[in-house]
């Protein structure tokens, strides 16, 4: 069913030509960017969690050094400390190679499909949804933050 469009503001318009079914695809798109998004900072904080515990590493070695584990030591220097996490790499080469495909292939396939069909407005769909959703002229509902008292 079509509906007439409405949105908070002219920046988050649809174009003429943009049917309900093309808005919410898009906007569908840009919720998998903000998934894309989450799964960049799990990567990163995986990345620093493991810097953080191979730094740490050093102590355990001094600490068995120190109370006579040298063949412990040895193992956790050897075996563990600045070990690949993946073969061949550390976190920030996966880091890496995920920002300069995955995720930079992603972000730039919808930001190509939100200019082709939205004018590369982002967020149509939520804006329709809360012009829908909100209570127009109430305390706290503002369409715009230049609307709120």
């Amino acid at each position: 069913m079509q509906h007439e469009p409405r949105s908070v503001d002219a920046g988050h318009s649809r174009p003429d030509d943009a049917s309900d079914e093309l808005v919410a695809a898009v906007g569908r798109f840009g919720e998998a960017v903000e998934y894309i998004e989450r799964v960049r900072g799990h990567l990163y904080a995986f990345h620093q969690l493991i810097g953080h515990a191979d730094l740490l590493l050093d102590e355990v070695v001094e600490g068995l050094q120190a109370t006579g584990h040298d063949h412990l030591a040895k193992l956790v220097q050897d075996d563990l400390l600045g070990a690949n996490v993946l073969p061949g790499r550390w976190t920030f080469q996966i880091v890496e190679e995920f920002d300069d495909g995955y995720y930079a292939t992603f972000k730039a396939i919808e930001k190509r499909v939100r200019d082709e069909t939205m004018g590369g407005r982002r967020h149509v769909y939520e804006a329709e949804m809360k012009e829908r959703r909100r209570t127009s002229g109430r305390p706290g509902h503002e369409a715009t933050p230049g609307d709120a008292g």
